[in-house]
């Protein structure tokens, strides 16, 4: 059934493919979700990240129910969140591949227990408010901790690229 422009299945749910191409179309910060467990770093590429609460200040993510880092954060209470600089786009993919060492060749420092990629737009240190789980995805809350801002374009994800913000004229 077509409403608006939008392909819907006969249940009133938009079709799966539109749901995704709607989104493909909404730019995102990239950002690296990050933890630290028996000394070693892990991370993973995310774009499912915003401010969900300024009073008192409140971050979410969304992880895959299959992903690795997911069950470490639970089990370690603690993440970071780096919003990629305009020229970290590698950093992007390495942490969005799935292979085992994401962190090889990534320049990142331990910051009170957890890894903080260098060079980055932004930081977050947080520890784990809650997860909720949300179809086949947990949204994971965290509270921060520190906040680390740099005055870098942050590098954003469009219509399956990488690209730059820039102003509007």
């Amino acid at each position: 059934m077509l409403t608006r422009g939008v392909t819907t299945s006969l249940a009133g749910a938009p079709a799966t493919a539109d749901f995704k191409e709607l989104f493909q179309n909404v730019p995102s910060a990239v950002t690296v979700v990050t933890a630290m467990e028996d000394r070693q770093p892990h991370a993973t590429t995310v774009s499912s990240f915003c401010s969900l609460s300024a009073e008192p200040a409140l971050v979410l993510v969304a992880l895959a129910l299959d992903s690795r880092l997911l069950p470490m954060i639970e089990r370690t209470a603690r993440f970071g969140i780096n919003v990629l600089a305009a020229d970290q786009e590698w950093i992007g993919l390495a942490c969005a591949s799935k292979r085992a060492d994401k962190m090889g060749g990534i320049d990142w420092r331990d910051v009170e227990g957890l890894p903080k990629l260098v060079d980055t737009a932004g930081w977050l240190d947080c520890d784990l408010e809650r997860t909720v789980w949300a179809g086949d995805h947990k949204i994971v809350i965290g509270a921060p901790r520190a906040i680390d801002v740099a005055p870098v374009v942050p590098l954003i994800y469009h219509r399956k690229a990488f690209c730059v913000a820039t102003a509007a004229a």
